[in-house]
């Protein structure tokens, strides 16, 4: 009875001390394996997984990504896309769906401008990337679809003001989105493309070469989370971390400028 006694006490305290540890072990276990889905602009590809990567091994939590244009995650968006945050290229569609309470209130985390970029390094010996493109041997030039890209519309908008978009409109192959634009040109499908300084920044862009382009509209990146988010809590984390010490240096390093302009 003794022995039997003793065999039971044990079990007893073996079954205390597994418990525990289960509670211990459970939190951290339970976080990793929680995930957030992200809609973000084609753009932002590399310095947003740098910072989605940052963020993961900081706290566990994992981001799932999804890369398109802003048109494009705002008509899914719309449409009941099962996204937790969207990260756009402007601060309109953001608030418009803001609007429609659809989100969060949206809040600006940084400021692009649009590049000529070339994969080829004697393309940048004209003066400006204006007379760049007057040059003939200059056949093929990739723009992100202005309708939904909006480094399109806001590289279409310095042609279209530099008296431009009459000659360069027929030698323009257009792309869904600035992912795109830059891939084609980095494979010498065209001669060069309108893509973002943070892609000219890149460890591929830096290869290559490119011209400011000051005369186009800057582009304000803006973010929100989603109402249908499905773990609001850990969203809305992420979304602070966008603004982090972290991730705006990994901004900074990709020719991103820090922005509080909201709508």
């Amino acid at each position: 009875m003794k022995e039997s006694g003793m065999t039971l006490r044990i079990v007893n305290y073996l079954i205390v001390i597994i418990g525990i540890a289960f509670i211990v072990l459970m939190p951290n276990s339970v976080q990793a394996q929680q995930k957030i889905s992200a809609a973000v602009v084609a753009g932002l590809i590399q310095p947003f997984q740098e910072i989605a990567a940052a963020f993961e091994q900081e706290t566990g939590i994992k981001i799932e990504a999804t890369f398109s244009s802003a048109g494009r995650f705002y008509a899914q968006i719309l449409n009941g896309a099962p996204y937790d945050i969207f990260i756009s290229a402007d601060v309109e569609r953001p608030s418009l769906l803001y609007g429609k309470a659809l989100c969060s209130k949206p809040f600006a985390f940084a400021t692009g401008e649009v590049v000529l970029w070339s994969s080829k390094k004697d393309f940048c010996t004209a003066h400006d990337w204006r007379d760049a493109l007057r040059q003939n041997k200059i056949k093929k030039i990739a723009l992100a679809n202005p309708k939904v890209a909006v480094y399109g519309a806001s590289a279409q908008k310095a042609l279209v003001e530099a008296g431009l978009w009459e000659d360069v409109e027929p030698r323009l192959v257009t792309t869904q989105d600035l992912a795109q634009v830059f891939q084609y040109a980095d494979m010498d499908a065209v001669d060069a493309g309108f893509c973002n300084l943070g892609q000219a920044c890149s460890e591929k862009g830096r290869k290559g070469c490119y011209y400011s382009m000051k005369e186009a509209p800057v582009v304000v990146h803006s973010a929100c989370v989603l109402t249908g988010a499905r773990n609001r809590e850990l969203t809305e984390r992420f979304a602070a971390y966008l603004s982090s010490p972290a991730a705006r240096e990994i901004k900074r390093k990709y020719g991103y400028k820090e922005t509080i302009q909201t709508k």
